[in-house]
């Protein structure tokens, strides 16, 4: 068959069970081999045979439902994928634009330390309004039983994407933008703490000698991070050379992160002294101990996690 029975087959076991894509692949380009060869052997024209038998199989995320014994129930059979479509187009882009509006109007009227904090509460609470009202428009359209005279699914509607892409944009998109929120804390904790120093300013959190090599340093490793992102989207799976460079900036931010940790050069010392509940027993060596195994065990599990998908993704 052609690409575009590549591409329908591609869509289907993208939402089936990993370990029964195999066996439904096998069984579904058969299945629509045999109805290609009974049209054609009528003398129907190939290709015009495979988009009639693609189009009679239906929506692929339909078919997927049946293979999985899974229920597009929510709102009603009738208009879940439509109301799951709709939804997941408003997330992609309205709460992060909501977000970045209200930051920088925030900033702009003189708030710069909370623009940040204020953009993130805005983006939550735009996502929460479109999950709430979105769900409520499609239940009231169910029980009222509105025809929404949506065209109906067609070939041309197939993704050109692989079925082996692990990684979709949604997942890059938020990596990403969780590394960018990293790299504009580094400077902005060092002039907005909300810690006051006594003459008017702020305490940084992270010591300022740092500044000299170890936080430029830390956030070139973000930045290349961000890249590292970019590159795994374009590849579309985990590959082993991917596992490795991941380690390796796990290890290029952890290691270091560490290491001024139980060697006290991380947390600004003047910070530590205006807390009084830091100073008292073992509380400092108990907080570090925690970010220390927390570090350690965040990196196991990110490089644990790319090398069972890279097992998996293996020609």
């Amino acid at each position: 068959m052609t690409s575009l029975t590549d591409r329908y087959l591609a869509a289907t076991l993208r939402s089936v069970p990993v370990a029964r894509r195999e066996e439904i692949a096998t069984e579904l380009r058969a299945s629509i081999d045999d109805m290609v060869e009974a049209r054609t052997a009528d003398g129907q024209d190939t290709a015009a045979a495979e988009r009639e038998v693609l189009t009679e199989l239906g929506d692929p995320a339909q078919l997927a439902a049946r293979y999985a014994d899974r229920r597009l129930y929510l709102v009603g059979p009738t208009y879940y994928l439509a109301w799951e479509r709709l939804l997941k187009r408003l997330l992609s882009f309205l709460p992060a634009t909501v977000g970045v509006i209200v930051g920088a109007l925030s900033a702009v009227n003189g708030n710069a330390g909370g623009a940040i904090g204020e953009g993130i509460v805005a983006a939550f609470m735009v996502a929460l309004h479109l999950c709430f009202w979105v769900t409520l428009v499609f239940a009231v359209l169910e029980r009222l039983n509105v025809p929404l005279d949506l065209p109906g699914w067609t070939v041309d509607q197939l993704p050109e994407e692989r079925v082996d892409r692990q990684i979709p944009l949604t997942d890059t998109g938020a990596a990403i933008g969780w590394l960018v929120l990293v790299i504009a804390y580094l400077p902005w904790q060092h002039y907005r703490s909300y810690v006051p120093d006594g003459e008017g300013g702020d305490v940084p959190v992270l010591d300022p000698a740092l500044w000299s090599f170890w936080l430029p340093f830390l956030i070139a490793v973000l930045i290349t991070n961000i890249g590292f992102e970019i590159v795994k989207y374009r590849v579309g799976r985990w590959t082993w050379p991917l596992v490795a460079a991941n380690l390796l900036l796990d290890l290029a931010f952890a290691v270091p992160v560490i290491w001024l940790l139980l060697t006290d050069r991380l947390i600004n010392p003047e910070l530590v002294q205006r807390f009084a509940w830091f100073r008292e027993g073992d509380n400092l060596d108990t907080v570090t101990a925690v970010v220390v195994a927390g570090t350690v065990l965040v990196v196991l599990w990110d490089v644990a996690d790319s090398i069972v998908k890279a097992y998996r993704s293996r020609a």
